[in-house]
């Protein structure tokens, strides 16, 4: 996405805010999430919706009808909105042909309104690339990258059970640049098993050096559920992770990589559109194998989020019908303050008060109690309306948010 248009979309949420009634809900900008649930392997620090194929080889054809029909279904509830991004997301939808990847483009763009300059982001798999699959990418109409490299150094990619190796992973960024992109973010972890602070400083200072527009650099957790969870193995004690942050979040800034959230780093204008919506409380279509979405009802005062059937076996028997949602709940009016809150305060700019008005449908003075106790804890920032966290807050974003509760 150009800078020009990313400030068009971006702009658009405080042009929207400007004009509500305080206190009522106005549709925010509306995006495209495309579930993509298969992966070559399972890797062990894993929770997402992913399952390894038994032979490598993805049910293409099956899965790229049966997406085709969940859109058909799913395009009424736009109501013609302009979506302004759709994002490929998995599992590893790198693992689908650019053949693929193009109708599903096609077909959303027949059957939805995509905005001028729409960002359009493939997650890939560096172990699952080439340049010629890269270039049926962009042909296909994706125009920005995200590049899941976690690491350069080859004995830490294979204790996190990754396919590829340093050696494809700078590969990848060269091959995705051979065939024309110039959107390109870099996924990068720390704390990873056997990782000291000198192995980090390097797979950061590396990942610059290849100079992406955008960096994602976050910690390694042992989330329940993942095989690392079950049988966890020696990571870095939480002196030595916070180091590492201290360290990484050094090395982007001198580099010229801006933090505009918790783990997002990017130069210029080249923020992720798709993800900032999720953090502005915006909404989104979710299509795919345990996609989630959100959308507002302004006319019924009604926020809803809504998700998928997980199993891409059960995806394909729904697909297309009402059986497809697993599940449909109603944000309530009490919980939409600490949703907005949750998503909002991850942004280093935060947010201004009448957008929240305009995205929860709540008054301002709804914030009053905790945003004074928030301020007298030092946890937050006001000037003119806006509202952030502090360098404080920032390091205590927990206890920030559950004031909003």
């Amino acid at each position: 996405m150009s800078a020009t248009a990313h400030r068009r979309c971006a702009g658009s949420s405080r042009s929207c805010a400007s004009a509500a009634e305080p206190g009522r809900l106005v549709a925010p900008p509306l995006c495209l999430y495309i579930h993509i649930p298969y992966c070559v392997r399972k890797c062990p620090y894993c929770d997402f919706n992913s399952h390894a194929l038994d032979d490598g080889t993805a049910p293409e054809d099956d899965y790229a009808q049966a997406l085709l029909r969940d859109l058909a279904f799913e395009a009424p509830l736009a109501r013609s909105r302009p979506v302004d991004s759709i994002f490929f997301g998995g599992g590893t939808p790198s693992v689908l042909s650019p053949a693929a990847i193009a109708r599903i483009v096609d077909v959303a763009a027949a059957r939805l309104r995509l905005a001028p300059g729409v960002e359009i982001t493939l997650e890939a798999n560096p172990g699952t690339v080439d340049q010629a699959r890269f270039a049926g990418y962009r042909a296909a109409g994706v125009n920005r990258l995200s590049l899941g490299i976690q690491s350069f150094d080859d004995a830490s990619l294979r204790r996190l059970g990754r396919i590829h190796g340093r050696r494809e992973a700078l590969a990848a960024v060269d091959s995705a640049r051979r065939a024309g992109f110039d959107n390109i973010n870099l996924d990068l972890m720390f704390a990873l098993p056997g990782q000291d602070l000198a192995k980090a400083r390097a797979d950061v200072e590396l990942a610059c050096s290849l100079a992406p527009q955008h960096i994602s650099y976050y910690q390694l957790t042992l989330e329940p559920g993942t095989a690392f969870f079950h049988r966890p193995p020696p990571l870095p004690g939480d002196e030595l992770a916070w180091d590492m942050q201290l360290q990484g979040q050094a090395l982007l800034a001198a580099n010229g990589y801006r933090q505009y959230e918790v783990s997002a780093y990017a130069v210029d204008a080249r923020q992720c559109h798709h993800n900032r919506n999720y953090w502005r409380f915006g909404d989104y279509l979710g299509v795919g194998a345990g996609a989630h979405g959100k959308l507002t009802e302004p006319e019924a005062d009604r926020v809803m989020r809504r998700a998928r059937v997980r199993l891409p076996r059960r995806y394909l028997q729904h697909a297309g019908g009402a059986d497809v949602v697993a599940e449909q709940r109603e944000v309530t009016r009490a919980e939409r303050r600490l949703e907005f809150a949750l998503n909002a305060l991850r942004l280093r700019s935060g947010f201004d008060v009448p957008w929240f008005e305009a995205a929860t449908g709540l008054a301002a003075a709804s914030l009053d109690a905790p945003l004074e106790r928030a301020a007298s804890l030092g946890l937050i920032e006001r000037e003119n309306g806006e509202v952030r966290a502090s360098e404080l807050g920032w390091r205590h974003l927990n206890a920030l948010i559950e004031l909003f509760m």
